[in-house]
C-alpha cells in the first residue's frame, strides 16, 4: 500500500447503487460514493431494469477509472 501513495496513485473509495422506489413512476437508480455525491442516476418502471442500469453505470465508472485519459490508452494498442 505505501509504495502505491509514493507513486501518487489515489486511494479507491467504495460506490454503491441505490435503488428507490417512487409512487406512481417505478424505480429510481443512483450511483454514490462515500460522501453521497452521485455520478449517475436514472428513472426505470421496473426494479430489475433499475437495478440493471444502476449496476451498468456503475461498472462503465469503474471500468473508466484506470484511464486517465482516453487518446493515451488507445495510442498504446
Amino acid at each position: 500500500m505505501r509504495d502505491r501513495q509514493e507513486q501518487g496513485a489515489k486511494p479507491v473509495g467504495m460506490f454503491e447503487v441505490i435503488l428507490t422506489r417512487r409512487k406512481r413512476f417505478g424505480w429510481r437508480w443512483q450511483v454514490c460514493d462515500q460522501s453521497g455525491r452521485i455520478f449517475a442516476d436514472g428513472f426505470e418502471r421496473t426494479r430489475p431494469a433499475a437495478k440493471y442500469h444502476g449496476e451498468r453505470a456503475l461498472f462503465f465508472l469503474l471500468s473508466q477509472a484506470h484511464l486517465p485519459n482516453r487518446s493515451a490508452a488507445s495510442s498504446e494498442d
